[in-house]
């Protein structure tokens, strides 16, 4: 019982940027396991981007599983300028199976 008010205390205490799809956060949470294609502005004018499947979403953070090498990668939210979300699920045909089962 203490573990089902823990979670429902969880809930009542998640930052807007989590819940309102305003902010960016909350917004890419709608897309956890497709693929995307993030672009972070590095320095003032360098752009860099990494493909992979959206794995997790938190305030400051998001979670790719690399579709190079299936790597984790952990990306700051804060640089992100551009962000492309496929219609395709996976680069690695219909099944999402093998990408997560080692997460």
């Amino acid at each position: 019982m203490e573990e089902n008010n823990q979670q429902i205390m969880n809930s009542q205490t998640e930052p807007e940027t989590l819940t309102n799809t305003a902010y960016t956060p909350a917004f890419l949470k709608r897309y956890i396991g497709r693929l995307v294609r993030i672009e972070f502005l590095i320095g003032t004018s360098n752009l860099e981007d990494r493909t992979g499947i959206l794995l997790e979403v938190g305030a400051s953070y998001v979670l790719l599983r690399s579709v190079q090498d299936r790597n984790l990668l952990y990306c700051d939210i804060y640089s992100i300028k551009f962000v492309t979300i496929s219609e395709s699920n996976s680069p690695y045909g219909n099944s999402l199976e093998p990408i997560w089962s080692n997460y």
